[in-house]
Order: structure tokens, then C-alpha cells, then sequence
């Protein structure tokens, strides 16, 4: 049995907290609340004497609000994982969330299944975590790799296999919606897309430098489709790969 975790819940509304209270518990993860408060600075006040493993934040509150909470946790030492909670679906919140190093994002009304997915996700990075903590140390060329990094890596090694969001999720231990969101503002592009360019890139190798047929190349970078490869070859290279050939 997995040790029970804490939380400490951040909300300037009663019945929010009362709310994601019972979500919690109904995700039937290890974690359980220690404390509730009202606002950013309360939290703060109280995590001067206590611990929590996670904070799980509102965004806009009086007094002091979650992203400058949550700036506030980031220049300590050993931070907890914070969850910034909102009402307001709006792509500023999630970018401000992003920029603050928030480990997820979760829209109001909290859904169990969203809640359960959201601790899934943050189990498996503490528990990496800890397992990279005990396992002895190696220095690598690159030094720590970021979950982008990891991502993009996982990306090549898995092409020209089907791909998918979900799947590289799991592997780097982050919420595929906050994944989504973290690749295309490191990266400066979607995470489709990009796993399109690399298969095409790979496409043109194999145009350019051997004697297969197109439609061989498109069922080698993952297209059973002939149509739709060429398609996209020409959308992402302006060539379709006949034009790709005989310029090559």
C-alpha cells in the first residue's frame, strides 16, 4: 500500500474546497487534505511550520493570488507540486499556469476522472523522482533532461511508428493536456504537427536515397494511406513526393 500523501487546498470559496474535498477522495488515490485556505498568503503563512506533498491552488483570489503563489513556492527549497485550479478557460490562465511550473491545470467543476488522472500523473513523477534520488548518480553530457526533451527524444525513437499524445505522456510522467501546452510553447509548435514533420523528414531520406516505391515509403513512415501521405508531403514540403523524386 502506497503512504498517504498531503494536500493543501488554496481557495477563497467554502463550497470549492468542500468540493474538491470530496473529488479527492472519490479519485480513491493515497492523498488526503491537511489543511484548507483562503488565500495565497494564508497557504504561505501555514506551509512556514507544515508540509505539503502537493498545493492545489485557485488562480484568481484576494489578497494574494495562485500564480503569485505559486512564484512564491518555486523560490524554495523543495517545493511542493502545485495544481492551479480555475473557472476561467482561457489560454492566458493555462500559459500563465505553464510559466510558473504548475504540474497541471484543472478546469471548475473538477471531474473525478480529471482529478484521477491529474494525481496518476503526479504519483509517477514523485515516484521517479524518488527512484532517480536513491539510484547512484551519472553525469551526462546534456545534464538533466526536461520533460520536453524527453519527449522529443521518446519521438524518434518511436518514429515511424504511430505516435501519440496519450502514449508520450505516460512516458515523461505529464498530463497530456498540459503536455500539449508545455511542447507547443517550447518547441513553438503542436505536438502533431511536429510528429508529421518528422515523419516526412524521414520520408525524404527514404525518396532520396533509395529505390522503393511511394507507396512503400508512405506504409515505412506509418501511412497506409498513399492519398493522404501525399497530401501532407505536399502541405508540409510543397512538393508531393513524385515532384521530391525527380529533384532529387
Amino acid at each position: 500500500m502506497m503512504p498517504m500523501s498531503s494536500i493543501l487546498l488554496v481557495d477563497d470559496e467554502r463550497w470549492v474546497r468542500t468540493a474538491l474535498r470530496k473529488v479527492i477522495e472519490r479519485s480513491e488515490y493515497p492523498y488526503e487534505v491537511v489543511k484548507e485556505c483562503a488565500n495565497g498568503l494564508e497557504a504561505l503563512d501555514w506551509l512556514e511550520y507544515h508540509h505539503a506533498d502537493v498545493v492545489m491552488t485557485d488562480v484568481k483570489m484576494p489578497v494574494m493570488d495562485g500564480l503569485t503563489l505559486v512564484k512564491q513556492l518555486r523560490e524554495r527549497h523543495n517545493p511542493p507540486e502545485v495544481v492551479m485550479i480555475s473557472g476561467y478557460d482561457d489560454f492566458q490562465y493555462v500559459q500563465s499556469a505553464l510559466r510558473a511550473q504548475a504540474a497541471d491545470y484543472l478546469l471548475k467543476p473538477v471531474e473525478v476522472e480529471d482529478m484521477r488522472k491529474c494525481l496518476e500523473t503526479i504519483q509517477a513523477r514523485r515516484s521517479q523522482d524518488k527512484a532517480e534520488e536513491s539510484a547512484p548518480s551519472s553525469a551526462t553530457e546534456d545534464g538533466p533532461e526536461s520533460p520536453i526533451q524527453q519527449a522529443v527524444r521518446y519521438i524518434h525513437a518511436a518514429l515511424p511508428g504511430d505516435i501519440t499524445l496519450q502514449e508520450v505522456a505516460v512516458k515523461v510522467h505529464l498530463n497530456p493536456s498540459y503536455l500539449s501546452q508545455l511542447f507547443k510553447q517550447q518547441m513553438k509548435i503542436n505536438f502533431i504537427d511536429y510528429v508529421q514533420e518528422q515523419r516526412m523528414e524521414k520520408a525524404k531520406h527514404l525518396l532520396s536515397h533509395t529505390t522503393l516505391r511511394i507507396t512503400e515509403v508512405a506504409q515505412r513512415v506509418g501511412y497506409s494511406d498513399l492519398a493522404y501521405f501525399s497530401n501532407t508531403y505536399k502541405r508540409i514540403t510543397g512538393m508531393t513526393p513524385s515532384e521530391f523524386r525527380k529533384r532529387t
